[in-house]
């Protein structure tokens, strides 16, 4: 709908933001709260930026809100700083500015810990504004007599008072914030956004720098904040201290869970929700303090009977109304694909990605010396190992022979102890996962790691953008479309993996061979030169693991690749080449042929299993 609408959304709420003054007044709003929703709604956008597209939940949003209005207002009432609209935005840099160096300390942790460093930065924020900067803020008194903003047109001056008049100066803030909210998360930034809230370690490994990305989200956040916190001075003519409190930020999370997560409108909708039973329990039931207690209830309830928020309970009910029609599609889908006989030839391999070593001829890969201990165990020793380009090589070994520790240290996922890795002539030892991945050696996963929140072509998306964009880029106005090559590329990967007619699906409906392919395909998707797959055939069903055989030897053709998989039959039959690890060690390479006949290889490995089998 978005594509064949693509301003949709600012349309409608565009009308809505015209139309509120001659609804609200009849449902019980009075103009002071609807401008009080606005300014929490402007408020939560960038929080929902942060908290529902990037993942990132930060009860620290009040040092933002704070900072942005108390800059406002200050220049406004003590520095004789005349332009309310030039203050607001200097008062938002101010708070953009302050969230880059937070983000710089903060982001160094995640989950839980990244949390309770935003609520000890807000607690020190609380703290500086009532004492050291008191002489500036006002400390407990605020700072009062901030003015309402006008507007000399030269022919005319636009003043804009309180109530309804007041409503369309912040009407407008909101609205704008909206668009370039929009914009935003439709961005190439902002699919990476979302990248990074279903699974950060896979969109470290297609080659994206989320530490970069993170702290652009935190930084956006705090700029909408500090705008917010601005404006909540004009609104008030006051800038009271308690816009740096800790039940600030708390009431921008309860709102945003409120109303919905994820969605730019949640926080929107949830301080419509909050304010407007603030008021009516306080004023109509007369239950002063207490409306704390009832509107505590409501949010227990919608968290636990609506988990997405008001907004995500109202989606879910248009997908369960469409839902039948899906699942008539998806079954003929099915059938079709249970119909065919014989797997349709893949589209020749995707140019790989080109590096700054055209007069290199050796190895395209080359290990000397690889150890990995973990305190007195010895996962990989003195490991020896290379390949050519466009070998297809195998490794094999029994369970804990060190093959996953081998893998994750050829693509630096963790530092080896000791030894060297070149790639291309480049020593890469000690180098990050994204700036490897960059160079054009990444793998797919043993265990998928896959974007399991978002669609078949998402997921795709996701890892074009790191080969055709870099590692990071602030591209955060630019359309998808716009960035040349990624509908081919993408459209390309689909047609590779067989995944074209599920391209719209979301991950979570995939049947499981479905999610391997797509492994595969988002390794697929950064035109590595060299591939690395861990286990591709783990857990499959017979069938499952032809199907993919056959799309292994598809995407090999023209392509260097190493493959582990404990499946032999399957791995002799794709590869030229085979390295047997025991223990951490390398015990013999050779051909598959040679392997096979290996004594000390069956008695190690292949007997074994062997032995196993006969049993």
């Amino acid at each position: 709908m978005l594509k064949q609408r693509p301003f949709l959304i600012e349309t409608l709420t565009a009308i809505g933001l015209i139309a509120a003054p001659f609804v609200l007044p009849h449902l019980g709003f009075a103009p002071n709260t609807v401008n009080r929703i606005l300014v929490w709604g402007l408020f939560g956008l960038g929080f929902d930026i942060l908290f529902g597209f990037t993942g990132l939940l930060s009860f620290g949003q009040s040092a933002f809100y704070g900072t942005g209005g108390f800059v406002a207002a200050y220049l406004l009432t003590r520095a004789g700083f005349g332009n309310v609209l030039g203050a607001l935005i200097i008062g938002m840099i101010a708070a953009a500015a302050t969230g880059y160096l937070i983000g710089l300390i903060a982001l160094r942790r995640t989950g839980i810990y990244f949390a309770m460093i935003t609520v000890a930065i807000a607690e020190v924020f609380f703290f500086v504004e009532f004492n050291p900067l008191s002489a500036f803020t006002g400390g407990e008194n605020g700072l009062p007599g901030v003015p309402e903003p006008s507007f000399d047109l030269g022919f005319t001056t636009l003043h804009f008072t309180n109530g309804w008049s007041l409503y369309q100066f912040i009407a407008l803030c909101y609205f704008v914030g909206v668009v370039i909210a929009l914009r935003i998360v439709r961005s190439p930034v902002g699919v990476i956004f979302s990248a990074i809230r279903d699974n950060p370690l896979r969109a470290t490994a297609v080659g994206h720098n989320i530490h970069g990305y993170k702290l652009t989200a935190f930084v956006i956040a705090a700029a909408y904040a500090g705008f917010a916190g601005g404006l909540l001075g004009v609104l008030q003519a006051f800038m009271p201290p308690d816009a740096f409190t800790f039940e600030t930020s708390g009431q921008l999370v309860m709102q945003t869970a409120i109303g919905g997560r994820g969605t730019l409108f949640g926080p929107l909708v949830g301080a419509t929700v909050w304010l407007f039973l603030q008021d009516f329990l306080q004023s109509a039931l007369g239950l002063g303090a207490a409306w704390k207690l009832v509107l505590g209830l409501v949010f227990v309830l919608l968290v636990c009977f609506l988990r997405g928020g008001i907004i995500g309970g109202i989606a879910d009910l248009y997908r369960f109304a469409s839902g039948r029609r899906r699942w008539v599609e998806a079954e003929t889908d099915h059938d079709a694909m249970d119909a065919e006989t014989t797997r349709q030839p893949a589209p020749a391999p995707i140019q790989a990605k080109q590096v700054e070593h055209p007069a290199y001829s050796g190895p395209i890969l080359r290990a000397t010396g690889l150890t990995k201990r973990y305190g007195g165990l010895v996962a990989n020793s003195d490991i020896d190992f290379s390949v050519n380009q466009g070998e297809l090589r195998g490794i094999i070994g029994p369970n804990g022979a060190g093959k996953s520790t081998f893998f994750k240290m050829l693509t630096c996922e963790i530092a080896p102890t000791s030894g060297q890795i070149v790639f291309e002539g480049r020593d890469i030892t000690g180098l990050k996962v994204t700036e490897v991945c960059q160079l054009g050696l990444t793998k797919s996963y043993q265990v998928n790691q896959l974007f399991t929140g978002l669609t078949v072509r998402q997921n795709l998306t996701i890892a074009a953008l790191a080969e055709l964009r870099g590692k990071f880029r602030l591209d955060l106005f630019r359309k998808l479309s716009a960035v040349k090559g990624l509908t081919e590329l993408v459209e390309h990967t689909l047609a590779q993996i067989d995944l074209t007619r599920r391209a719209d699906v979301p991950v979570s409906e995939l049947a499981y061979g479905e999610k391997r392919r797509l492994e595969i395909g988002l390794a697929l998707a950064t035109a590595p030169r060299l591939l690395l797959l861990d286990e591709p055939l783990a857990g499959m069903s017979p069938r499952e693991r032809v199907e993919t055989v056959s799309l292994l030897k598809s995407i090999a053709r023209g392509r260097t690749m190493i493959i582990i998989d404990h499946d032999m039959d399957s791995l002799f039959e794709l590869v030229e080449r085979v390295t047997v690890l025991q223990e951490g060690r390398v015990l013999v390479s050779g051909t598959p042929e040679e392997i096979k006949t290996n004594a000390t290889v069956q008695e190690a490995y292949l007997g074994g299993v062997h032995r196993e089998i006969a049993a």
